[in-house]
């Protein structure tokens, strides 16, 4: 992991160096639309949020690189239910997946404050956890059941994506994103990743403001 970041670390302060025009900070935050892919069925997506710091090195009137460091709440839930004759089972299952995000974004600007987007991101595993809730009914009578726990070893602490957006950034610093984060790793690090992969998705929605 160190050295992960160790090298983003270099491609990020070299983009500074290539005849970088001007450099701006900000903040940016949102809402996720997240769920699981790869091999996984019937997982439905689950709303959360982003949140973290940017900065925009121009490198010419059009063309600009944004390196981000973002906090990421991502993962999926699931919900089956049966009923018949009087009785009835529900289940839920929800993966919470905590990230600390390193897109590096390419953007060329289209016309006046509109940008389109794309670069790789390195995600961070900061912690993952697993809640269930299960409930069975039938003449009148319930048992349920709920647990909640710790499932980080369950996923690799590095993920790799690619990300593609669009943006509109006005005057006065303000602005507007749209981003589909693309998951290209197999994050399962269960004994069956070979067999089942597991990988994110995410759309984020942004507002943020630069400096």
């Amino acid at each position: 992991m160190k050295k992960i970041l160790l090298m983003t670390a270099v491609a990020v302060f070299g983009f500074l160096n290539i005849n970088a025009q001007e450099v701006k900070f900000g903040a940016k935050a949102g809402v996720n639309f997240a769920t699981l892919g790869g091999d996984v069925e019937d997982a439905d997506g689950i709303t959360s949020f982003h949140v973290g710091a940017v900065a925009e090195i121009s490198i010419s009137e059009k063309f600009s690189v944004q390196p981000e460091l973002l906090y990421s709440a991502q993962g999926a839930d699931n919900e089956d239910s049966y009923s018949e004759f009087g009785y009835s089972i529900s289940e839920k299952t929800k993966i919470k997946l905590d990230y600390l995000n390193i897109p590096i974004m390419a953007k060329y600007y289209v016309a006046e404050g509109f940008s389109i987007e794309a670069g790789p991101q390195i995600g961070i595993l900061l912690s993952a956890n697993g809640e269930y809730e299960y409930k069975e009914s039938y003449e009148g009578e319930t048992f349920s059941d709920s647990d909640d726990e710790d499932i980080k070893d369950n996923f690799k602490g590095i993920d790799f994506g690619f990300n593609v957006g669009v943006g509109y950034k006005m005057d006065s610093g303000l602005n507007f994103s749209a981003r589909y984060n693309l998951g290209l790793a197999n994050i399962n690090d269960t004994e069956d990743s070979d067999d089942w992969t597991i990988k994110n998705n995410v759309l984020q929605l942004s507002v943020g403001f630069m400096f």
